[in-house]
Parts: structure tokens; C-alpha cells; sequence
């Protein structure tokens, strides 16, 4: 390989050429460039390409263009849709229901939340990674104001019944807020069909540039929010602050693409998904799949070795291969995965796992080489340890 063979798709994906240079024409003198809210020609020129934007975003969703708000990423998006709800129906109410398996945007904001007085729910859920539908009925209060729960989870790729949770919560007048960044663009998702309230995206999960997302949220029944930036009123005064153009449009392009090849977005990851498990499995004595092997997004499989640390591994395949221990959000700490641990596996058999993503623009001699090449590292690794796979 003359580069590394990047497998860590889930961390982040690399922007598509095409996304780069509808970037780029938004950016020069001779481009789109111009501030969105402002009233001139140049203006409202920029603003064209942003509301073009959003409408590329909301048919790749099932949504309406009026019910995106452009935010920073998912993480705004998701302390907008929680603590935004949170604190505007707070007079009804102060519980909210999630999971110890969210991603740390969404978890931290319910911890402060719960600082803030509000009590949460923290639903675990079963080995596999999934949260059942009468989990979440049995959780919720009568003084229940949100649930939060991921669509797919970014360290496992188990995928969650989001439909049957909007069912639940549409029966008690409960919003739903849904983080679908490990999910838009790697599966289909149709919020004209889902009744879900609130839901967060991200570009940089998509083929699009970091550093910009969007929130969805319904129209009717309107859901909600608080807003948690004040300024300018940009956005129905939901997020103020000037707009990217050149980030937006970026993510619009991504989503357009994700719109005319979602079945090959879809296909060819799980392809190359299963080729690398196939050959990990079958490879490696002492090698088991983390999560659910049926409900996953395409791309994203977590396997543990015995008699490995995970970050021996990873050091192993350096500079060959880019993979990663766990969710990137959380890779400076020392701890093993909290995700791993909520499903009931031991410190030492989640500090032995690691995640693989595929993506795009992988291919299968990348998927070879890093079979033979992760293989290889686990079997050095296992004669270098005195307790072999014991450890």
C-alpha cells in the first residue's frame, strides 16, 4: 500500500472531490462568497446556495427544507435538540430518558442536566447493544419530557429501533431526539415515515467537511426548543451566528450524492464489512465480534482479541493501517470503552477490542492487506505475551 489503509471511516470520512469544489466556489472573490443575511446581490446569491443546501439535506431525510437548522455538527446539534427541549418544557416536566451507550455529546448534556435538577433515566441495554421498545415504555413518567436515543451507535454500529421508540413516545406526547450522525448517508432514513421530533447530523460523517450539521425538527407536531446561542436571530432564532456558505453547501453536495447512490452507499461497505470479518474470524483463533452481527450499519464492525490490548494493537499496525480503539470522542482517555462496558464485557475484553470502518472509497486489496496485516500483529503480539491468550 502506498499510503496508509485508512479503516476508520466511523472516526471521520474524507471529503469527496466533488464536495471540495463546491466548496471552493464559495469562497473567493470570484465566488459565492458573500455574508447569506445580507440584502444585497452577492447576498442573497450566498443565501440561494444555502436554502439549496437545505432542501438537498432534507430529501435525503425525508424532511422539509423549513425544518433543518444549520448547526456546527452533531454535537451542537444534539446540546441544541436536548437541553433546548429539556429547558423549554420544563414547567411540564424534568425527566428524560437515554442510554449509558449514547455518544458522550449527547451523555455529557444529560449529566449537566441532572446538575441542573433534572433526573435521567440511563437505559442499558442487553449484550448485543440494543435497547428494546418496552425498555423505553417501562422508563418513561408521567413527568417525562424527552427521550434521547442514538440510531446507530458509533462504536458498535448496532442500530436501534428509532420507529418503535417515536411510536411509543408519540402515544404519551414525549418528543423524541434521535442522533443519527453514524446513520445519514450509511442507511436510509425517512423521517416522513418515522415519528421522530428532533434529530442531529453531522457532514463530516458523510463525505462533507467538518464543522457543520444540522438539526432536524418537526414541524407538526412542532417540536420545541430553547435556544442555546443568542445573537443575530439567524436560523428562526434557533442558532445565531453568520452561516458558513462554503461549509453548508459543502454539506449539501454530500447529501445530494448520498441521495443518488444510497443503495451502493449502502451495499458496498457491508461488502467489504463482511470480507473483513470473514477473513479476522477465520483467521484468528480467540477473535469475537462485539454487538449485534445482524442489526448494524453497513460499515462498522468492533472485534476484541484475546490475549491483545487494544492499543498494543493499534501501535502494531502503525503507520500500515488507520483504525481505532473506540469512539475518537473519547480516545485521550485511559478507560476502557464505557460503551463496551454497558454491554457486560470485562476492562480487559474491551480494552482487546478495536473498531473497523469502512467507507467509500476503500477497496478490497485495502481489506486483504489489512487482514493479513491485523493477522499478523495479533498472533507477534500473542508470543510476546507470557500469559498468551490468557491475558
Amino acid at each position: 500500500m502506498k499510503r496508509p489503509v485508512y479503516l476508520d471511516y466511523a472516526a471521520t470520512t474524507p471529503v469527496d472531490p466533488r464536495v471540495a469544489e463546491v466548496m471552493a466556489g464559495c469562497l473567493t472573490r470570484d465566488g459565492v462568497f458573500a455574508n447569506p443575511a445580507s440584502a444585497h446581490g452577492p447576498g442573497r446569491a450566498a443565501r440561494e446556495r444555502v436554502e439549496q443546501a437545505r432542501a438537498q439535506v432534507a430529501e435525503l431525510i425525508g424532511a422539509e427544507p423549513r425544518e433543518l437548522i444549520f448547526t456546527s455538527g452533531a454535537t451542537e446539534s444534539n446540546n441544541l435538540a436536548i437541553a433546548g427541549a429539556a429547558r423549554f418544557h420544563a414547567r411540564r416536566g424534568r425527566h428524560i430518558v437515554t442510554s449509558r451507550t449514547e455518544h458522550k455529546a449527547v451523555i455529557d448534556v444529560c449529566r449537566a442536566l441532572e446538575r441542573d435538577g433534572f433526573e435521567v433515566t440511563w437505559l442499558v441495554p442487553d449484550a448485543s447493544g440494543i435497547i428494546a421498545p418496552e425498555q423505553v415504555r417501562e422508563a418513561i413518567r408521567d413527568d417525562t419530557v424527552l427521550v434521547s436515543l442514538m440510531l446507530v451507535n458509533n462504536e458498535l454500529g448496532t442500530v436501534q429501533d428509532v420507529a418503535a421508540f417515536g411510536e411509543i413516545t408519540r402515544e404519551r406526547g414525549i418528543l423524541l431526539h434521535v442522533d443519527a450522525a453514524q446513520a445519514v448517508g450509511k442507511l436510509p432514513v425517512n423521517l416522513a415515515e418515522w415519528p421522530v421530533d428532533l434529530l442531529s447530523l453531522s457532514a463530516h460523517k458523510c463525505y462533507g467537511p467538518k464543522g457543520v450539521g444540522a438539526l432536524y425538527q418537526r414541524r407538526r407536531p412542532r417540536a420545541r426548543v430553547t435556544p442555546l446561542m443568542l445573537g443575530g436571530g439567524h436560523e428562526r432564532g434557533l442558532r445565531s451566528g453568520t452561516l458558513a456558505t462554503h461549509q453548508i453547501a459543502g454539506l449539501g453536495e454530500a447529501a445530494r450524492l448520498l441521495s443518488d447512490s444510497l443503495e451502493a452507499e449502502v451495499r458496498h461497505p457491508g461488502e467489504l464489512r463482511r470480507r473483513l470479518e470473514k477473513g479476522l474470524l477465520e483467521g484468528l483463533s480467540g477473535a469475537h465480534l462485539n454487538g449485534d452481527p445482524e442489526r448494524r450499519a453497513p460499515g462498522t464492525a468492533n472485534l476484541r482479541f484475546d490475549g491483545v490490548h487494544g492499543e498494543a494493537l493499534l501501535a502494531a499496525l502503525d503507520p500500515d493501517m488507520a483504525v481505532s480503539s473506540g469512539s475518537a470522542c473519547t480516545s485521550v482517555s485511559a478507560e476502557p470503552s464505557y460503551v463496551l462496558r454497558a454491554l457486560g464485557l470485562s476492562d480487559a475484553e474491551a480494552e482487546a477490542s478495536i473498531r473497523f470502518s469502512v467507507g467509500r472509497f476503500t477497496t478490497a486489496e485495502e481489506v486483504d492487506f489489512a487482514v493479513e496485516r491485523v493477522v499478523a500483529a495479533v498472533t507477534r503480539l500473542r508470543e510476546l505475551s507470557p500469559r498468551g491468550l490468557s491475558a
